[in-house]
């Protein structure tokens, strides 16, 4: 589900926390293109990952 995405949108992967945060770049159906601060660019499937929408004010950046 890919409703609640859209691009310039913060996220974190669910089960990779070691890649920071993320910026949505583009939203595809299922696909979503997200520049990781510590992984780079990733797309990622929503069918098959979760992504978790971040409010980058409170993250004090």
């Amino acid at each position: 589900m890919t409703e609640h995405l859209s691009p310039g949108s913060f996220v974190r992967l669910d089960g990779r926390p070691d890649w920071g945060v993320g910026q949505i770049q583009t939203v595809t159906g299922a696909r979503v293109t997200v520049n990781f601060e510590h992984a780079g660019k990733q797309l990622i499937n929503t069918d098959r990952a979760s992504l978790v929408t971040v409010d980058i004010e409170t993250l004090g950046r």
